[in-house]
């Protein structure tokens, strides 16, 4: 396939997953018993993707309670009162608030990156959450004895060693999942917050070198929970140029569930730099209903009339599932939504004349 194409990162839990994530939040089930079956739902989704002929894999997530949250699991300096994002719909995602430090990652990255390799031999992609987005963890006023300085020092070191620990174990590449950036427009819209989002994470991408910068991405859109989002209405043309700042070799953006994506899509190539791939979203895992092959095929012709082929890669809006309570889309609605991708970009590689 000459237009490469990857999953951006969760995939819906098995059923007997989900319930055993109850017992055991319940204390009902070992802690034990739960591992089996989050692995068992990790070698299934691997070995899922590998039939559609997905290139690059995924481990769809099936180990975190969250795609923000698994740093903090077991974390005793936590409060619940945190910081809260609204979604369209009514209902909130609350996160926790740091209320010691110092702040210490709890669960690394690659402890999924090791856990993935062990039932494949494919490429796999792992995502990790932005800094920027766990800086939301620091309250307003001040801890006392850990000013928010030394906060965002530890935290930038933490995502350092989270991503550079996914390399080392092996990872094909690693996506940090920044949907925060546009919500931060909503949030600010002076764009300061977002300013001050893209120079952590900066901070931290600036740590690597080339070749590992080439081995990164940055997934952006406007949040995807229980069929809601929390920032769809903010207009790309705040967040776009800012992101393409960040210093990675690879951009995932949310496309298709866009109003005018074309408009998206002349503003993705006024800011395109050189060497960059553009992942541009094709399937909307928010949809009830799985894309065509055929319509898939055209949003990437479409993409292709904006973006250099040989910067151009396709991939699913967002993540299907990103917290582990989230039944909006089932996981064979998920596979088939996967599958449309997979065989919608080898039909626009052949209409390209690939």
């Amino acid at each position: 396939m000459s237009i490469p194409t990857e999953s951006i990162g969760s995939i819906p839990r098995p059923r007997a997953l989900r319930a055993a994530l109850t017992e055991h939040a319940e204390g009902r089930l070992a802690e034990a018993e739960l591992t089996k079956l989050q692995e068992q739902a990790t070698a299934d989704t691997l070995a899922r993707l590998e039939e559609l002929g997905c290139p690059v894999l995924v481990d769809g997530e099936q180990s975190k309670p969250s795609f923000a949250t698994y740093p903090l699991a077991g974390l005793a300096t936590l409060a619940p009162d945190g910081a809260v994002i609204p979604f369209a719909d009514g209902h909130t995602r609350q996160l926790p608030r740091l209320t010691a430090g110092p702040f210490r990652y709890q669960v690394h990255a690659e402890t999924y990156v090791r856990e993935a390799r062990r039932h494949t031999d494919r490429p796999v992609k792992q995502a990790v959450i932005a800094p920027s987005a766990l800086s939301l963890l620091y309250p307003a006023e001040p801890i006392d004895g850990y000013p928010r300085d030394v906060f965002l020092r530890d935290l930038a070191d933490e995502a350092e060693a989270d991503i550079r620990g996914c390399l080392q174990a092996g990872a094909h590449s690693v996506q940090l999942d920044f949907t925060e950036g546009r919500l931060s427009l909503k949030l600010d819209p002076s764009g300061t917050l977002l300013d001050d989002f893209v120079a952590l994470n900066n901070e931290v991408l600036g740590r690597f070198g080339e070749d590992e910068r080439n081995r990164l991405g940055v997934h952006t859109c406007p949040g995807g929970d229980h069929d809601s989002t929390h920032s769809l209405d903010v207009d790309y043309a705040e967040l776009l140029p800012r992101l393409f700042r960040l210093k990675v070799g690879s951009f995932y953006i949310q496309l298709a569930s866009e109003p005018d994506p074309e408009r998206v899509l002349r503003i993705i190539a006024e800011h395109l730099r050189p060497q960059v791939r553009v992942f541009v979203g094709v399937t909307d895992p928010i949809s009830t209903t799985a894309e065509t092959p055929e319509e898939v095929r055209d949003r990437v012709l479409l993409a292709a009339r904006h973006i250099p082929v040989d910067q151009l890669g396709t991939c699913d809006d967002c993540g299907f599932s990103p917290f582990a309570d989230d039944t909006s889309t089932s996981r064979d609605l998920a596979f088939a939504k996967i599958e449309a991708r997979v065989r919608g970009t080898e039909l626009a590689a052949r209409a390209l004349g690939f």
